[in-house]
């Protein structure tokens, strides 16, 4: 089982999805949640038996950002009404039946003209539970940009800028994925910044949040990794509350493991995104660090530490060290 568990740690840190888990396995499920608020006086808004529906009840985002050889973006001219004539990145909804990188090449073809080949995920934005923008980097391998002549209902152009204060934009909100993304241009991958990763095809019925929790053992000084021993051995996972933050989502759950003084941690990035379009769920694998020393972090649920190799522990240590080692989370509200 320990060799396993550090099997599993190893694909995570390589951005890759679970073998061997119950993939929707959850020690929080919505029921679970519901029950706890109820006992707090709490009337719940979710239903317990909630599951993810694509564009009924959760709503997937992709967005590109394509920096060329000149330090140019790539940005289309939008053709919404509500928008027209303004500027943005190529974005919009994912569609029954396509993963996150097939929606990404198919909004960047139709509202620039050009093919695009993702190369990582730079960040995952969430607001509540229920909406998720997923924004990948790529680069150009074909098509031909997009002008006022083929204007269709996509877009009415794209172009590539150089000065974001030449346009108009629709939202502000992408000026800081922008800022990401260029500093990600001038990275080593896997050095300054975390390696190229893209989402797994791994399936999940629900949207899940597993947990990858470090804490360093005082006595030892060895890194250790939490573990649920709830049916087979796992990372602890909940499901994330669609009517709530992800960051109160992920708060309710280290209570329910370590009590209300639970002691002081950090989220630090995501290691993976797992989706796949046979199902509408997708799990997003947190790594979260504890601060204070095994000795001093009780345990009320179900679980138990357990110590990883030198190796694993190496990889670990940049990764709380080092900015912009983990694909960022971004929780918008």
């Amino acid at each position: 089982m320990s060799r396993q568990v550090d099997s599993n740690i190893a694909l995570l840190l390589d951005g890759l999805g679970l073998e061997g888990e119950e993939n929707d396995f959850s020690d929080f499920s919505i029921a679970d949640q519901n029950s706890v608020a109820e006992s707090q006086g709490i009337t719940p808004t979710t239903p317990s038996n909630f599951i993810p529906i694509l564009g009924r009840n959760v709503t997937y985002v992709v967005a590109c950002i394509i920096i060329n050889e000149h330090n140019e973006l790539l940005m289309m001219q939008e053709a919404k009404e509500s928008c027209a004539g303004k500027w943005y990145l190529p974005a919009g909804r994912m569609e029954k039946g396509e993963n996150i990188v097939q929606a990404a090449c198919r909004e960047v073809l139709e509202e620039t003209g050009l093919e695009c080949c993702p190369k990582t995920l730079l960040t995952v934005e969430t607001a509540g539970g229920s909406w998720y923008r997923f924004v990948l980097t790529a680069d150009v391998i074909g098509g031909e940009l997009k002008t006022p002549a083929k204007a269709d209902k996509e877009s009415l152009q794209a172009k590539w800028i150089s000065n974001l204060q030449e346009i108009s934009l629709r939202s502000n909100d992408i000026l800081h994925l922008i800022e990401r993304a260029k500093m990600h241009k001038q990275s080593q991958p896997g050095k300054t910044w975390h390696k190229n990763i893209l989402p797994a095809l791994t399936p999940h019925s629900k949207n899940l949040m597993r947990l990858v929790i470090i804490i360093k053992k005082r006595s030892t000084n060895r890194m250790h990794v939490l573990l649920s021993e709830k049916t087979s051995i796992h990372f602890p996972t909940c499901d994330i509350n669609p009517a709530k933050s992800v960051h109160s989502t992920l708060r309710r759950f280290m209570v329910e493991m370590f009590g209300a003084d639970v002691g002081q941690h950090r989220p630090l990035g995501l290691l993976n995104v797992e989706a796949d379009p046979s199902a509408d769920g997708c799990c997003l694998s947190l790594l979260v660090a504890f601060r204070a020393p095994l000795e001093e972090v009780p345990i009320i649920g179900k679980c138990a530490w357990h110590e990883i190799p030198m190796e694993l522990e190496n990889k670990f240590l940049p990764m709380i060290t080092t900015k912009n080692s983990t694909i960022e989370l971004h929780v918008v509200r």
